[in-house]
């Protein structure tokens, strides 16, 4: 079986507070886009995982690959075979996109329907919360408001269809740990679900990622790469989650330079169909 896990980017995320057990509580919308990993598995009569992976290389254990993860969670409670899987990576890691999370949930659909498993969509999702906050996401993968930790959800009919999303990573990520030096978290005085029911042109503003006040000062490069965005007209640009990518919003496919960007930055461009 073979399916093709994508990336999110956040619109908005605000830090709203620190919770005793040292978690922050957010909130921000998680939005689908067709940036995407491939993932392929096939049974084996090994009875074992032998796990390969290409693309973008991952520099990790496979034991310590959300993938196997995945597979290793369902196996306690399900009598799975043994499986070759094969993870084609495209989508950047320490960039905010969720494509680690994505990889796993879609594994974790992918045995549900391959194996007839009959897993509801609420038993995927409380699977998916043991991998990762933002794993659950992935399961329905359609745009969701997102609080608690990135993991209770509440799915919204809200679409950016029909601009141009160009994405902008450069070589290095950002550690979430990291990421969160310097967060003072604040109740905001408009709730992110307000600022948005505008048209994106009115975001700039109102609709901001709290980790950009902790991260540009960290590396002013991601801050160069969302001022450039701006510079070439984009209505809105921001970084995604806690990560090292930024995006931009264009109500007109914006012509790119081999100068605009590093050589070694990656680039993802798209008009948004959804």
């Amino acid at each position: 079986m073979i399916c093709f896990p994508n990336a999110k980017i956040n619109l908005g995320l605000n830090i709203l507070r620190k919770r005793p057990d040292g978690y922050h509580e957010l909130e921000t919308l998680f939005y689908p886009i067709g940036l995407k990993d491939g993932l392929e598995f096939i049974e084996n009569k090994d009875n074992k995982i032998n796990f390969s992976c290409s693309g973008i290389a991952l520099g990790i254990n496979t034991e310590d690959n959300i993938v196997f993860k995945a597979y290793r969670l369902l196996a306690y409670d399900y009598p799975l075979p043994g499986l070759d899987i094969h993870l084609h990576k495209v989508i950047p890691f320490g960039a905010g996109l969720g494509g680690g999370s994505s990889d796993g949930a879609f594994l974790l659909k992918g045995l549900n329907d391959h194996f007839e498993l009959g897993l509801t969509k609420n038993h995927l999702m409380g699977y998916a919360i043991q991998l990762g906050a933002d794993c659950s996401f992935f399961i329905e993968n359609h745009p969701a408001f997102a609080t608690g930790i990135g993991e209770k959800l509440q799915p919204i009919d809200f679409s950016v269809k029909g601009y141009f999303l160009v994405l902008v990573k450069p070589q290095f990520g950002v550690g979430t740990k990291e990421a969160y030096q310097g967060i003072r978290p604040a109740i905001p005085a408009v709730r992110l679900s307000e600022v948005l029911n505008v048209a994106a042109e009115k975001w700039q503003e109102s609709v901001v990622n709290d980790f950009e006040s902790s991260v540009f000062p960290l590396y002013p490069e991601i801050a160069q790469i969302k001022s450039k965005l701006m510079e070439m007209g984009a209505v809105y640009a921001a970084m995604s989650g806690s990560g090292s990518s930024v995006f931009g919003l264009f109500k007109h496919e914006p012509e790119l330079t081999s100068t605009d960007f590093p050589a070694d930055y990656f680039i993802w461009k798209e008009w948004i169909s959804e």
